[in-house]
């Protein structure tokens, strides 16, 4: 059973109103709570969001300098970024980057006339040796300082870009012919997670 609160009796003496001083002090607590409980938390996710990307723009500088890796790229990254290497390359090596606004993979092979025919249809059913322009080299300056590629030596060199609609991957190709029998192939596939 609960009984009502009951009025002061007149031997109560009733509290006194709060002074200035004590309600400076609960108001500047009032707000330290407020900054502890709720400024801390919010700086800490704001310091580490700016190293969680500075760390990303380290990781990609430090593997940029290595340059590719020589080998295959896995058959999970042939798949992701379309880039069907034909059986039988040789001088293959490829090299990665990722992002939060964009994915990158970066391939070269050296392969037979048969092989060109084959990479190419694979990326596009339509594409064939004649689908590449002459002197194009479709490959940005930019990609070719991150791999390591150097456009200009003896050619003739011919270029491709295949784009497609997000989030299927656009693929830049340069093929240099000085070796007639044997063209070396350039692939920087980009797509957008």
């Amino acid at each position: 059973m609960t009984v009502p609160r009951q009025p002061p009796t007149a031997d109560e003496a009733p509290r006194p109103a709060e002074d200035r001083g004590h309600v400076i002090r609960r108001r500047v607590l009032t707000l330290l709570t407020i900054v502890l409980l709720i400024g801390i938390p919010a700086g800490y996710l704001v310091i580490s969001a700016g190293q969680s990307r500075d760390s990303g723009k380290d990781k990609e500088a430090k593997y940029s300098v290595t340059g590719l890796t020589v080998g295959w790229p896995s058959k999970v990254q042939r798949r992701l970024y379309q880039i069907p290497v034909p059986a039988h390359s040789r001088n293959v090596a490829y090299y990665e980057t990722n992002n939060y606004k964009v994915s990158r993979l970066y391939a070269q092979f050296l392969t037979s006339n048969k092989g060109l025919d084959d990479f190419l249809e694979n990326v596009d059913a339509g594409y064939t040796v004649g689908d590449l322009a002459t002197d194009d080299i479709a490959i940005s300056e930019r990609d070719r300082k991150i791999a390591g590629w150097d456009f200009t030596g003896p050619g003739p060199w011919y270029g491709l870009t295949h784009s497609q609609e997000d989030p299927s991957p656009t693929q830049t190709i340069v093929v240099n012919r000085s070796n007639p029998d044997h063209p070396m192939v350039y692939v920087v596939s980009m797509t957008h997670p």
